[in-house]
C-alpha cells in the first residue's frame, strides 16, 4: 500500500505540472494534441474538442502535448505562433502550478492542525544556547538576515548552515534583542544550539493564508540551499536521493504515519506533496537545458534580441541537456539502489 500511495503521490505531482501548461497554453490560444495522464502505451483515450485525453499504462506522470512545441512549426494554433511573452506564460505555468498545490497543501494542513510558533520554551543544559541572553518565552523573529515565521524555518536554518556562528533577533516583552550562538554537531550530523521551542498556534483565515505562504516558502527556500550545499561540497553523493530513494522514503513515511490513524496519515501525505512540489517546481525553473528553466532561457534570449534562436540550434541544446540528465538520473538511481541494498 505504501509504494502505491509513494506512486499517486508523484503521479499527481507531475499531473498538476503538466495541468499547469495545459491551462496556460489554452488560456493563449495554442492547440493541445493530448493531454496524457501517466506514460507509456495508451490504454485508451477520449476526444474533446481539439484535444484527446488519454490514459497511459504507467500511473507515473503525465504530458501536455502541444502543437508545435518540439519543432519550428509555425502553424495557426502552434506553439510557435504565439508570442514569445505568450510562451514563457505557457512554460512557466507547469512550475507555478507546482508553487500552488504547495499552498493548498499547505493551507490544508495549518487549517486543521495550527502551526508551531518560534518561541523558546525550554534551554538544553549541556548545549550552546545556554551561554545565550535566551531564555524561555522569547521569540526568534530573524536568525541571521533571514526572518523567522515559524520553529520550523528556524530548524532549517540551523541545520543548514553547517555550524556557522548564527545571530540571533528576539522579542521579549515588546523589545527587540540580539545574541550570537555557535551550533555543535551531534552524534547524527545534526547541527543544534540546544533549545526547544514552539507553542502550536491555531490562526484564522488570513492567519492561515498567510503562514501557508510563509510554508511554502521555507520550503522553496530549504531546496535552493541544498543546490547550494550541493555545489558547494558541503553534500555528497550520499545525500542525494532520486525516484527509487524517494519513493521508498515516502512508502517508510506513510507506513509509519498510518499506525497513527487516517488523519496522521492524510496529514503526512499532504505533507509530502508539499515538500515534492516545492521541490519540482524550483527544479524545472533550473536554467538546465531540457527542463522548463532551460527552455526559458532560449525564450528570454529571444525576448530581448527580438528574434528566436534557431530551433536546430535550441534542440540540440536541449537533447544534450536530456542526455546529461538521463546520465545523472542513472547514477542517482544506481545509488539510491545501493544505498537500500546495503551494499
Amino acid at each position: 500500500m505504501s509504494i502505491i500511495v509513494a506512486i499517486l503521490i508523484f503521479g499527481i505531482l507531475v499531473i498538476f505540472h503538466e495541468f499547469g501548461h495545459f491551462t496556460a497554453a489554452r488560456k493563449n490560444g495554442i492547440t493541445v494534441n493530448e493531454f496524457a495522464i501517466g506514460m507509456g502505451p495508451k490504454l485508451f483515450g477520449i476526444r474533446r474538442g481539439e484535444t484527446e485525453y488519454t490514459l497511459r499504462l504507467l500511473p507515473i506522470g503525465g504530458a501536455c502535448m502541444m502543437q508545435g512545441e518540439d519543432s519550428g512549426e509555425d502553424t495557426p494554433g502552434s506553439f510557435n505562433s504565439k508570442s514569445v511573452w505568450a510562451r514563457i506564460a505557457v512554460v512557466f505555468a507547469g512550475p507555478f502550478f507546482n508553487f500552488i498545490m504547495a499552498y493548498i497543501c499547505a493551507a490544508i494542513i495549518i487549517g486543521m492542525s495550527g502551526y508551531t510558533s518560534a518561541q523558546v520554551t525550554k534551554i538544553v543544559d549541556g548545549y550552546p544556547a545556554t551561554q545565550s541572553t535566551l531564555e524561555p518565552g522569547d521569540l526568534i523573529v530573524k536568525a541571521d538576515k533571514t526572518s523567522i515565521h515559524n520553529f520550523m524555518d528556524f530548524r532549517y536554518h540551523i541545520m543548514l548552515n553547517q555550524g556557522r556562528q548564527t545571530e540571533i533577533t528576539y522579542k521579549r516583552d515588546g523589545k527587540k534583542y540580539k545574541t550570537t550562538i555557535t551550533p555543535v554537531k551531534t552524534d547524527d550530523g545534526t547541527y543544534v544550539i540546544g533549545i526547544q521551542g514552539g507553542v502550536n498556534i491555531k490562526p484564522g483565515p488570513a492567519g492561515v493564508l498567510s503562514q501557508s505562504f510563509f510554508e511554502v516558502k521555507t520550503n522553496i527556500d530549504m531546496v535552493i540551499k541544498s543546490l547550494e550545499m550541493l555545489v558547494t561540497g558541503q553534500v555528497g553523493k550520499d545525500d542525494i536521493s532520486g525516484p527509487v530513494g524517494m519513493i521508498s522514503a515516502i512508502g517508510s513515511s506513510y507506513s509509519e504515519a498510518a499506525k497513527y490513524g487516517a488523519r496522521t496519515a492524510f496529514l503526512t501525505v499532504l505533507n509530502l506533496i508539499l515538500l515534492l512540489s516545492a521541490n519540482l517546481g524550483v527544479m524545472n525553473l533550473l536554467p538546465i537545458p531540457a527542463l522548463d528553466g532551460g527552455r526559458l532561457v532560449f525564450l528570454i534570449i529571444e525576448a530581448i534580441r527580438r528574434k528566436p534562436i534557431p530551433p536546430e540550434k535550441e534542440g540540440m541544446v536541449h537533447f544534450a541537456g536530456f542526455v546529461l540528465l538521463m546520465g545523472f538520473m542513472v547514477l542517482v538511481c544506481f545509488n539510491d539502489i545501493t544505498r537500500l541494498l546495503g551494499v
